[in-house]
């Protein structure tokens, strides 16, 4: 019998996606029927979502077998009281590569003191700036999730010493791992580097706040690739006022994109990314959504199924 996919994503997004998706489909053997649009929502079987497709009502798409997000992010949606069917977050190997590469990239950057040197125009010749050995310098990674271990292992790989922190007891091989409110407070004062890699739920929002700012290593540098809303901007900006925290790199924002006016625009202590840390591949990513096309017509539990309590 063939099934039904919906793809509901603004159309600047179908290009990139829709042939793509037709090979993968394709190569697992799936009898699909992929569009882009329907008069007939409960012939739907499988519903690809962006938060900027023309679907945000569910209530039509009566006999849906999964929505799956084209993003890793589920806060946009996971609030959505028409949802009647299991919901799937992306989890793309792509997007894994590339928050990899990026975090690292960051932690080599400020561990290395880079920015001093791209940024000398004096004519000083600053070698007192050697930078120490990685093994000195302890990561704090908040966030055990699939992206986030992918990180701490490629820092760890550097020879970086490096603990986690997550919401609920992690036992992991090898590292060495927190838990809880104490577990955080002992996480932000004993790192150098701080890289936020979680999602926001109701517990995660304003994670970072003036309380727990107050435990964090003086002059730690703060990354975060996670999602805004962990952080208390303004807090935050008390903080590297005050010397707290020496520095923020910064790829998402509560409000995006960043508006013109925001203080982080003019504070030299903030690197500004435009949320580009990781992207969802494509050709990666329509391999993740086969696969649990495929598992769901054999009988087989989805990977990824979010878990509506804990809020991702």
């Amino acid at each position: 019998m063939t099934i039904k996919i919906l793809f509901s994503a603004a159309d600047r997004h179908h290009k990139e996606w829709i042939p793509v998706l037709n090979q993968t489909f394709t190569e697992f053997d799936l009898d699909f029927d992929l569009i882009t649009y329907t008069d007939n929502p409960e012939e739907i079987d499988y519903l690809l979502h962006s938060p900027d497709g023309p679907v945000n009502d569910f209530t039509p798409f009566a006999n849906l077998r999964a929505i799956m997000t084209l993003w890793a992010g589920v806060e946009d949606i996971i609030n959505n009281k028409t949802i009647a069917c299991p919901l799937v977050r992306m989890n793309d190997p792509g997007m894994v590569e590339g928050m990899r590469e990026w975090v690292t990239g960051q932690v080599l950057r400020h561990h290395l003191g880079m920015d001093i040197h791209i940024n000398n125009r004096s004519g000083t010749w600053l070698k007192e700036t050697s930078p120490p050995l990685a093994r000195s310098r302890v990561v704090g990674f908040l966030g055990l999730g699939v992206l986030g271990l992918a990180c701490l292992n490629a820092v760890k790989a550097l020879n970086f010493q490096v603990i986690g922190w997550s919401r609920t007891k992690r036992e992991i091989p090898d590292i060495q791992t927190f838990h809880g409110k104490d577990g955080l407070h002992h996480v932000l004062g004993a790192s150098d580097i701080i890289a936020m890699i979680l999602p926001l739920t109701r517990e995660t929002t304003d994670l970072i706040n003036r309380d727990t700012l107050k435990f964090i290593k003086r002059g730690a540098i703060m990354i975060n690739s996670g999602r805004g809303g962990l952080i208390n901007e303004e807090d935050l900006l008390q903080a590297l006022d005050n010397g707290q925290v020496s520095h923020a790199t910064l790829d998402v924002f509560k409000t995006e994109p960043l508006p013109v006016n925001h203080p982080f625009w003019q504070h030299d202590k903030v690197s500004i990314w435009p949320h580009i840390s990781s992207e969802t591949r494509p050709p990666t990513a329509s391999i993740s959504i086969a696969r649990n096309i495929a598992r769901n017509l054999k009988g087989e539990s989805m990977n990824n199924v979010v878990d509506f309590e804990r809020g991702y």
